[in-house]
């Protein structure tokens, strides 16, 4: 049965009227904390609203929960097909969800990293709207919608990317980060008009009814070319990735760890959501293989000649983006399922290991590998929680890397692609070479003239925190896979009644 929410054309879904509500009035906190001197307001202002902003996500999944199968849908000014709305169903929340868990954590964890800094009301406020950025595409119910919340994350990013200005290398990366990224936003502009003109529509559910099983014609090819450049770019994808590796070393610690542990993932999930409802996984099965294996190969190979901790890590991060793509190549509601359970547990993975670098640069203020030999000894958690992110990126039992690695890995084999299978084993064990190599540099004995103590207790809690999440997931689970199967199977089986809820309205 297709339930749907009668909600005002004005209402926005509550997580992301709590993040625009918090974003929207930072300033003025900022502004009351500097006449009155309470300093720490603006960030206890900040983690409220993620705390309220996670506490939403969860309710809206309980609402969701207790009717199987429901799409809520929002409108804005008008109704679908041409007003801009909110299609909220399990898999947008699921993915709200990730932004919401990751966001909470790097802001706590920003409380004691960014304290030196200067202008963290803009800090802040760019964070919280980046975070709303996020949380729209992942809700959206058109490409509008959609388009509007990706540049509202665009451009959060690319000044958070370039927010320590005082340096150069933060200003080259966020300006190389802002012309690739733009360029994507073009090839998305370009995908909208095709589809518009095709179709008559942006709405995504009127679109998978127009166009979803049409055979496949030059215009319909050349969608999917623009879909794949203009979503691959924010992902990462190989060759669209050059510009990962320069700005996320250079955006401060906690912005690192959302880049690499939700903001591409927001790319991917765009992706698939939009490939999904607009073709059958006929059409783009080997595109998405062949971008699975060089991408996972291509960053791989590169992190091997890293001595950068942060631009080591950033390179794995887009290795990873490749074994996701090989779920989203099965087409298959088991291989999506472990697509979706990687996003989630990369982003605890991935976030954990920038802020664990994080605490190492706080405390040392270097990054060079060769260099901070020794560090592990002088930061025992801080390396506790690092090893513990690395042996799961690298997907070794016990942690939940294993878990949704296994799951891609049998999810290719049980749609016949077994040389996906191979090419993620061999080079998730290539991946172990550079992670040991960094934990084996760290706990030596010290070689260089630099000493370091343990980070601030706050950052080192929330690692610590993140690490046990890792294990956890990786002992036990099943309640993640239940919701990342629930999520999956709306998107491959439920595709009618989402369907249903927008167009029989």
């Amino acid at each position: 049965m297709v339930m749907i929410s009668p909600l005002s054309a004005s209402f926005l879904p509550l997580p992301l009227a709590v993040l625009l509500l918090g974003g929207g009035t930072l300033p003025l906190i900022g502004l009351l904390a500097e006449k009155t001197g309470l300093r720490r307001l603006r960030e206890l202002w900040a983690i409220a609203f993620s705390a309220l902003n996670l506490i939403s996500i969860y309710l809206l999944y309980q609402e969701l929960r207790a009717s199987p199968g429901r799409v809520i849908v929002s409108s804005l000014l008008g109704s679908p097909p041409l007003a801009g709305c909110f299609e909220i169903d399990t898999l947008g929340v699921y993915m709200a969800g990730c932004v919401a868990l990751l966001g909470f954590l790097a802001v706590v964890y920003s409380y004691h990293y960014m304290e030196e800094e200067s202008r963290l009301t803009e800090f802040y406020t760019l964070v919280l709207l980046m975070m709303a950025g996020m949380t729209g595409v992942a809700l959206a119910g058109d490409f509008f919608t959609l388009f509007v919340f990706w540049e509202m994350m665009g451009i959060s990013s690319y000044v958070l990317v370039a927010f320590l200005k005082y340096r150069w290398g933060p200003i080259e990366a966020g300006f190389k980060y802002l012309i690739m990224s733009a360029t994507g936003s073009a090839f998305l502009l370009l995908s909208m008009s095709l589809i518009y003109g095709m179709s008559g529509t942006l709405n995504f559910a009127y679109l998978s009814a127009s166009l979803r099983g049409v055979e496949p014609s030059p215009w319909l090819l050349l969608l999917l070319a623009t879909l794949i450049v203009g979503f691959g770019v924010k992902s990462a994808i190989v060759p669209f990735h050059t510009w990962l590796p320069d700005a996320h070393p250079e955006a401060p610690g906690p912005i690192s760890a959302l880049l690499s542990g939700i903001v591409i993932e927001t790319g991917l999930y765009a992706l698939m959501r939009v490939t999904y409802l607009t073709f059958t996984p006929s059409v783009y099965r080997s595109v998405f293989a062949a971008l699975a294996v060089i991408t996972m190969t291509v960053a791989n190979i590169m992190a091997l000649l890293q001595n950068d901790l942060k631009r080591l890590l950033a390179y794995s991060s887009i290795s990873q983006i490749g074994y996701m793509l090989i779920g989203l190549s099965t087409g298959t509601a088991y291989g999506l399922m472990g697509s979706l359970l990687h996003i989630l547990n990369h982003s605890l993975m991935k976030g954990l290991a920038f802020l664990a670098a994080g605490n190492i640069t706080h405390q040392t203020g270097m990054r060079d590998i060769e260099k901070l030999r020794g560090v592990g000894r002088m930061m025992p958690y801080t390396m506790l929680s690092l090893s513990i992110s690395l042996l799961g990126l690298g997907g070794v039992p016990a942690t939940n890397g294993f878990i949704s690695k296994f799951i891609l890995f049998s999810s290719a084999i049980g749609a016949g692609m077994p040389i996906l299978a191979v090419a993620g084993v061999l080079n998730s064990a290539l991946s172990m070479a550079y992670y040991l190599r960094v934990m084996k540099n760290f706990i030596s004995t010290p070689e260089g003239e630099f000493e370091a103590e343990e980070a601030p207790a706050l950052m080192v809690a929330v690692n610590l925190l993140m690490a046990l999440l890792i294990l956890l997931l990786g002992l036990w689970p099943q309640p993640a896979i239940r919701y990342a199967d629930a999520a999956s199977r709306m998107l491959v089986e439920g595709l009618g009644r989402y369907i249903q809820a927008v167009v029989g309205r």
